[in-house]
């Protein structure tokens, strides 16, 4: 394939991302805002344990499809199957979610106008919940044979190129959804949306889902059109069939795993410890503790809320600039400093970050000295300090999404082989520390006031862990033997 057809053949990732970003941007608060405060009732120390199933997803999903896929036998090949069929069922989730609170007042919720309204709407929770849970399923039903395909598909261009081609898509979808979610517009431009069930905040969520619901279907078609597969030769299926799949392969082959992989596990699992909290809360951070908002406040306040979601999606935005600029950088540097140095570097980096992500937090919820002028300028200063981390953030996010998983490709290829393997095990230490913030970090708040300042602290410490275990654990790899791979987006 020419260099553009691969491209296009991966325009299903763009699609894909798109909703990751419209997801982790605008999810969280809309939850704690509208579904939870206003339609479900639940309290902001449970709304985390909703972003459970990602990880779940992570860790059963992907290896099964991923292995399922290897040995489908369809004539669309054996990686368009699952992605076609995990596409529509994005679409569908997506719709679910956009619509939740109108299934509501058509099961009988409330008969009164969202304006008014302020009490729980149990019929749109169940549906709210279904949809969020199948969209995480089936985001990652796509994702693990997107990036297989086009492993696929690089042949002559090789993995580098194909692995540049996703980055990005990558930064694309990013892109354009935080860009999605930093507006406030969408049910100006589309004001049909809007329902006696359906008010202002629904309406975008909505409009911005139904728009990533166009975008995917259009990804889906070129790249069904342009990854032209060859189907799997059926008596190469039948020499796997006695093997081990999904998850089972994944543990039962642990104790092959080649030497200084438990350690690279250990300070990938400390690493992704030290993020999550920022993954998951950020442009809820951005609300509640920089623009003084409050999600079950007063209107002064959710509207202080919203905009602060918004400024938070933006600086995502630019994080993801910066995110798509850094995947180039990464290579070099490896080969310049070593992979184990640049690791350490970005986990320092993550450290000082969340350290003033909680200063500045405590810095503008307290107390102001000095007259209202003072007061402005300070305040304009720390919003405009909290945009600045996002950027500062996008370097070490890159090398969170690159570096891991080309130490483990490394110590595999030095074993001869097995990278499957170890790449699934990889995922795991991925995956576990979410559920433990997801699980952790609500309550942890609650204790301290229902704010993320806690959840940040923590992270700091996450992140100090890290970069120790990085400089005493992960082990010595050459420089020239490096090669950039990529994690390829999602949670």
């Amino acid at each position: 394939m020419s260099l553009v057809g691969l491209f296009l053949a991966c325009m299903v990732a763009g699609g894909v991302q798109y909703g990751w970003a419209l997801q982790l941007s605008l999810l969280t608060p809309y939850v704690q805002v509208y579904i939870c405060i206003h339609t479900l009732g639940i309290p902001h120390a449970l709304t985390s344990v909703m972003w459970l199933c990602g990880p779940i997803a992570g860790l059963l999903v992907q290896p099964c499809v991923g292995l399922y896929s290897d040995k489908c036998t369809s004539k669309l090949g054996r990686r368009r199957p699952f992605i076609f069929s995990g596409c529509i069922i994005i679409c569908i989730s997506v719709i679910i979610i956009g619509f939740s609170s109108d299934i509501g007042y058509a099961l009988g919720d409330t008969t009164e106008d969202c304006k008014v309204y302020t009490g729980k709407r149990l019929h749109a929770a169940a549906f709210f919940v279904m949809g969020f849970w199948l969209l995480d399923f089936s985001n990652n039903t796509v994702q693990g044979p997107a990036r297989a395909l086009m492993a696929d598909l690089a042949g002559s261009h090789g993995p580098s190129a194909a692995n540049a081609i996703f980055v990005s898509w990558m930064a694309i979808g990013n892109i354009l959804g935080y860009s999605s979610g930093s507006t406030n517009n969408w049910h100006k431009w589309f004001p049909f949306l809007q329902t006696r069930a359906c008010c202002e905040a629904c309406a975008n969520l909505k409009a911005a889902f139904l728009v990533a619901v166009i975008f995917l279907a259009l990804s889906t078609v070129v790249t069904m059109i342009f990854a032209k597969e060859v189907p799997l030769d059926p008596a190469a299926a039948k020499q796997s069939e006695g093997e081990p799949s999904g998850p089972l392969a994944v543990f039962k082959g642990m104790k092959n795993l080649p030497p200084g992989m438990p350690q690279v596990l250990i300070v990938t699992g400390l690493t992704w410890l030290s993020w999550f909290p920022f993954i998951l809360f950020d442009t809820d951070w951005m609300g509640r503790e920089m623009y003084h908002g409050r999600p079950d406040g007063s209107p002064t306040e959710v509207a202080a809320f919203q905009e602060g979601v918004r400024q938070g999606a933006f600086g995502l935005l630019l994080n993801s600039v910066v995110l798509g600029i850094s995947s180039f950088l990464i290579e070099p540097m490896c080969r310049k400093f070593t992979a184990k140095a640049v690791w350490v570097m970005s986990s320092v980096i993550v450290c000082i970050a969340m350290a003033l992500v909680t200063v500045l937090s405590s810095w503008s919820l307290g107390d102001i000295v000095g007259n209202v002028q003072d007061a402005a300028t300070t305040d304009k200063g720390l919003k405009s300090a909290a945009l600045a981390l996002f950027v500062f953030l996008g370097f070490p996010f890159a090398v969170l999404c690159s570096v891991p998983f080309a130490v483990t490709a490394q110590l595999a290829a030095s074993k001869g082989g097995g990278q499957g393997l170890c790449t699934g095990v990889l995922n795991i230490s991925i995956v576990v520390p979410q559920m433990i913030i997801a699980v952790g970090s609500g309550p942890w708040d609650e204790l301290f006031g229902k704010g993320n300042i806690p959840a940040f602290g923590v992270a700091s410490v996450f992140a100090f862990a890290s970069a120790v275990a990085g400089v005493l654990m992960l082990p010595k790899l050459s420089k020239t033997n490096f090669r950039s791979v990529s994690m390829g987006g999602g949670h």
